[in-house]
């Protein structure tokens, strides 16, 4: 029984993790502009449109400054809420950021136009999200906390709700369930979002992905038991490890009580230009993220980290020991406090579970798995394992901490903003936000920038772009191994230094 009968909303996320799920993130803001006037007057509730990997790739691959992008959106889309993804004190990295540069980041967001920040953080420690939160009320915006669902002996619907509970009382303006590997069953959902309307005064979001083909009905169960919102895509860059189809939705909703009314008609245009855009991108594009991955419910990882993951096996000349790596991922995360599998999380894990299997357990420890241990991510949902914590500890120069991380960083934007001027680029915030995440990427976007016009090359066919400039290695110590892991189009790589434990 449906606990209202207003319809439900629809927001859309085909500008962006539409096709980050389905083309790593390679739309560029010129394929977006034809059809932004058509995406306003559908009645969305928001258009998610920035946040995610898009900065980091729109810098990185396609030579666009990220608040360029979001000034022509929001200019092309002035009628409809925008919507970001935004990693709380990580803001759009791996790391944890000062307080400073958290706040400049988020004001900056508000100044070119964001409506809607969805905070979130990968171990779901809400003070984590908490500047972030802050920061979007005080640029007058709104600030959407958020629960990333996982299963595991720890997690349980009563957690979730109280987790909740915790984002009501930080004073965000809602709360949004946010399933990034498309694993929550229908039945849980509904109890999840159930709890969650009965207890919070605030709107209630449901987000989750077709990847082991469940998100289509556990929006349905969703609906029936009152969410608020729920985020849909358009074809081609929907369903598979994107999210339901909005078209999709509606055709399952026909004739409830809660179907909502999007133009059918324009629905369709967009899917056509649309299909331009994915033909244009097939470089990016992979069948495998296209169809339901029955692997995603075995493993319980997201269908991203699956594809490349296999990839990433085969290069370590691993791939005869598939099954072995992903057994040993639950192991890890159990180990490690059952940290949910998220961006920055799922990529450590992976890491780390291929370390085990390849050397032994933990005879090699990861930099980024020994942070997580020590707390330097957080605080992990369950406690971490008292051995693998020691052992962390007992092969690094940091020790263990029990405070927010980011307590332990000094505010750095005045820093970044000497770094700016020493270089000759400008010096103001949105600047600044960028420095302190992508440095080099940022060095490379002006040296293209700056560089001597040179005649134009004699015509060339070729089908092959070119070859995107990696990540720069971290530098480790003399003998340490180089891995590389990428998912969902985010490339990490890491260095370990092979430790002396105890078998």
């Amino acid at each position: 029984m449906t606990m209202t009968q207003t319809p439900v909303i629809f927001n859309n996320t085909v500008l962006r993790d539409g096709h980050q799920s389905l083309a790593a993130t390679r739309m560029r803001t010129e394929q977006m502009l034809p059809v932004l006037a058509e995406l306003d007057s559908m009645g969305f509730g928001a258009l998610e449109t920035w946040g995610g990997a898009t900065i980091d790739a729109g810098l990185r691959f396609l030579g666009e400054f990220p608040f360029d992008r979001l000034d022509a959106l929001k200019k092309g889309t002035p009628n409809t809420p925008h919507m970001m993804l935004l990693r709380g004190q990580n803001i759009v990295q791996y790391a944890n950021f000062p307080d400073d540069v958290v706040e400049a980041f988020v004001m900056m967001s508000a100044k070119h136009g964001m409506d809607i920040f969805r905070i979130f953080d990968a171990l779901n420690d809400t003070r984590n999200m908490r500047t972030a939160v802050q920061s979007a009320k005080k640029a007058g915006k709104h600030a959407q906390g958020t629960i990333c669902y996982t299963s595991s002996p720890y997690h349980t619907i009563e957690k979730f709700i109280e987790m909740g509970k915790e984002i009501e009382e930080m004073g965000c303006d809602s709360v949004c369930v946010k399933d990034m590997a498309g694993l929550i069953p229908p039945f849980i959902a509904g109890q999840i979002i159930s709890g969650l309307k009965k207890t919070l005064k605030i709107p209630v979001v449901l987000h989750t992905h077709e990847t082991a083909g469940l998100g289509a009905a556990t929006y349905l169960a969703g609906i029936e038991a009152g969410v608020d919102s729920v985020d849909t895509s358009i074809v081609p860059f929907a369903n598979g490890t994107g999210q339901p189809d909005t078209l999709r939705m509606l055709s399952l909703l026909e004739n409830h009580p809660r179907c909502p009314s999007y133009d059918v008609e324009k629905l369709q245009n967009l899917r056509i230009h649309f299909e331009t855009v994915y033909e244009e991108l097939s470089d990016f594009t992979n069948p495998r993220n296209e169809r339901v991955d029955s692997d995603a419910l075995t493993y319980q990882v997201p269908g991203g980290m699956l594809s490349n993951f296999r990839n990433q096996l085969k290069e370590q000349k691993m791939e005869d020991r598939f099954e072995e790596v992903f057994a040993e991922i639950p192991v890890v995360r159990e180990a490690l406090g059952w940290i949910p599998l998220v961006t920055p999380t799922s990529q450590i894990v992976g890491v780390q579970a291929m370390l085990n299997v390849k050397f032994g357990r933990w005879k090699n420890f990861s930099p980024q798995a020994m942070q997580i241990a020590l707390g330097y991510y957080g605080r992990t949902p369950a406690a971490v394992d008292t051995e693998v914590r020691d052992l962390a500890a007992k092969n690094t120069v940091q020790d263990p901490i029990d405070c927010r991380p980011a307590d332990l960083q000094k505010p750095n934007l005045e820093n970044l903003r000497k770094e700016l001027a020493d270089k000759g680029y400008p010096s103001d915030d949105e600047h600044c936000v960028i420095q302190a995440m992508f440095p080099q990427e940022l060095d490379k976007y002006y040296e293209a920038r700056n560089a001597p016009a040179e005649p134009a090359p004699a015509p060339e066919v070729t089908t092959a772009p070119p070859e995107p400039t990696p990540a720069p290695a971290p530098q480790a110590a003399p003998g340490a191994r180089h891995f590389v892991l990428t998912v969902n189009g985010q490339r990490q790589e890491v260095m370990v230094e092979e430790l002396q434990a105890e078998a």
